[in-house]
């Protein structure tokens, strides 16, 4: 359970400038979120397989949330099904210090607004690193969901929220740490929204 909650964490982040205080606080927050998934997860996963009878077998795929609050987290579920955000973007040492595997390309995720009710099911579609530096204009967009300086807003937010990161660690994010980016692309909307 824990490996999945930092899975979603490093998966879910946002992109506007937030303090986290500790991976460790985030991740109990994901794991007791995890005890009360509201019905409307499993409503929506149920719905999906319905019209896709072929992965009726499969199991329901982990719900979680972007970021750490609810102003942030509903709008960027927001952004998810209006077809706006369609990346995210973890730090690669988070992934390296939990010891755990990267995404891959064909995992599910259910999006939730802050209170757990699902808006959205995503797919990863593709993951890669990259450095911080090499990051693109164009994938800057479609992470925060913008054309508006995409790029400068995507460093900001993401530069501020990994040197939170760093902090317990004594580290000092630099130009060129890893960044595992995913490119999503959303499957399934509730339509009671």
């Amino acid at each position: 359970m824990k490996r999945t909650a930092i899975i979603l964490l490093l998966i879910l982040i946002n992109c506007k400038n937030e303090t986290v205080n500790t991976v460790e606080n985030t991740v109990n927050s994901e794991v007791n979120a995890k005890n009360t998934i509201d019905q409307s997860v499993t409503d929506m996963w149920q719905s999906y397989t319905s019209s896709n009878p072929e992965f009726k077998n499969d199991d329901m795929p982990e719900s979680s949330y972007f970021h750490n609050n609810e102003a942030d987290a509903n709008r960027l579920a927001e952004l998810v099904v209006s077809g706006k955000k369609k990346a995210g973007s973890g730090l690669y040492y988070m992934y390296k210090e939990a010891k755990v595997d990267l995404p891959r390309s064909g995992t599910k995720h259910i999006i939730t607004n802050f209170s757990g009710k699902a808006k959205a099911i995503i797919e990863i579609v593709k993951v890669d690193t990259i450095p911080f530096n090499k990051i693109t204009k164009e994938y800057a967009s479609i992470d925060i969901g913008t054309n508006i300086e995409p790029l400068k807003k995507w460093r900001k937010a993401h530069w501020d929220f990994f040197s939170s990161v760093f902090i317990d660690s004594n580290k000092k994010p630099t130009e060129n740490m890893l960044v595992v980016c995913e490119w999503f692309k959303t499957i399934w909307i509730n339509n009671d929204m």
